[in-house]
């Protein structure tokens, strides 16, 4: 079986990450600097979405990312991320 794929959508520290890549659990991707019409056409496979405070996660994104199972935001806050959207 393949592991879950998670997207990391803007910087975290290197001890995340490898956090995140230990023991191959997880299949770990990073794109930053996406916009929402980027991020849109890339999440459909991931299972897991890693912000910030730079990436907006919207409805359109959720809804894009059906696989989508977590958002987690590395950080404070959850202004940048559609929690009702979320929570569907």
């Amino acid at each position: 079986m393949l592991p879950p794929k998670v997207l990391i959508a803007d910087a975290i520290s290197q001890r995340g990450i490898d956090e995140l890549s230990r023991d191959n659990e997880l299949d770990v991707a990073i794109k930053t600097g996406l916009g929402e019409e980027e991020l849109i056409a890339l999440i459909a496979p991931f299972s897991g979405l890693i912000v910030r405070s730079q990436t907006r996660v919207t409805a359109d994104v959720l809804n894009a990312g059906a696989r989508l199972r977590v958002v987690g935001r590395a950080g404070v806050g959850v202004d940048n991320v559609d929690v009702e959207a979320a929570t569907r």
